[in-house]
């Protein structure tokens, strides 16, 4: 009969030192989160967030019935966000197309001067929101849809250029290296080796950023950009709650046809 040893070994997934580094990162979160709170807290009003439950449902009621009458003057407002979002993808999909092919590693002609230019130029354009982007060109050039259709291409370079020129980073060498061992010119590998098999990830990017740029040129009117986000402020701006309502419901439908059009478009393109 074996006699057991009274000391047995018990299993821990951390030993002392992992589980005090453990704790010690807990706690530095927790005193985080407790600060966060308090800086929070300092400028909150907490009687208008008690009192939000009477705003909400007063603004409702008013909002109720939507004055569908009011529909047939957001028809051209829709089409002016249409257009936002439409040409200015397309100036985005212009400027994004070189932009990636000078950041991707394999194709950039400067590796030390030209890539780190390119990348910049992505950071910066993924940086600033759309919003920001239109209220500074209202400011430059005036209120319009021309501010709009450019900021959202300004916005979409970086989004873009990101996801596509990752995939070039991506592709398969050894067909770029058959083509290039023809004697093709640079010109013609990108042609050939390089452009076929990142062209399926640059339409799905592509339409994909459409599909997010209907949403983002729907508030560009808030800032005077055009579309249907003017006649938003202009009727939040009266307290025309009911006129909202049917604004809300036209962009709702606009952006659900939107994707389900991007969602078409992909499966028949890719």
């Amino acid at each position: 009969m074996t006699q057991l040893n009274s000391s047995l070994t018990v299993w821990r997934k951390y030993d002392e030192k992992q589980t005090l580094l453990r704790w010690s990162a807990w706690l530095a979160f927790v005193a985080l989160v407790v600060y966060a709170w308090q800086l929070m807290n300092q400028d909150t009003i907490w009687y208008f967030v008690t009192d939000a439950p009477n705003q909400i449902s007063d603004i409702g009621s008013r909002m109720w019935p939507p004055r569908w009458s009011y529909l047939e003057h957001l028809w051209l407002p829709l089409w002016d966000t249409l257009n936002i979002a439409t040409l200015g993808t397309l100036l985005g999909i212009v400027m994004a197309f070189p932009v990636a092919f000078l950041a991707a590693q394999n194709t950039t002609p400067s590796a030390l001067f030209i890539r780190p230019i390119a990348l910049f130029i992505i950071a910066a354009s993924r940086s600033i929101n759309s919003l920001i982007w239109a209220l500074l060109l209202v400011a430059i050039l005036g209120p319009g849809l021309l501010a709009g259709i450019i900021a959202i291409a300004l916005r979409s370079i970086g989004f873009i250029s990101k996801l596509m020129y990752e995939a070039i980073e991506e592709v398969n060498v050894t067909q770029v290296s058959a083509i290039r061992a023809t004697g093709a010119s640079p010109l013609q590998v990108l042609d050939y080796g390089v452009l076929p098999q990142v062209m399926p990830s640059f339409i799905g990017t592509s339409l994909f950023r459409w599909d997010i740029n209907i949403r983002e040129s729907t508030v560009l009117g808030l800032v005077g950009a055009g579309g249907i986000g003017l006649k938003l402020q202009e009727s939040m701006a009266v307290l025309a709650w009911p006129q909202v309502t049917v604004i809300f419901c036209a962009i709702l439908v606009t952006v659900v046809i939107s994707e389900w059009i991007s969602a078409k478009a992909r499966h028949a393109l890719i």
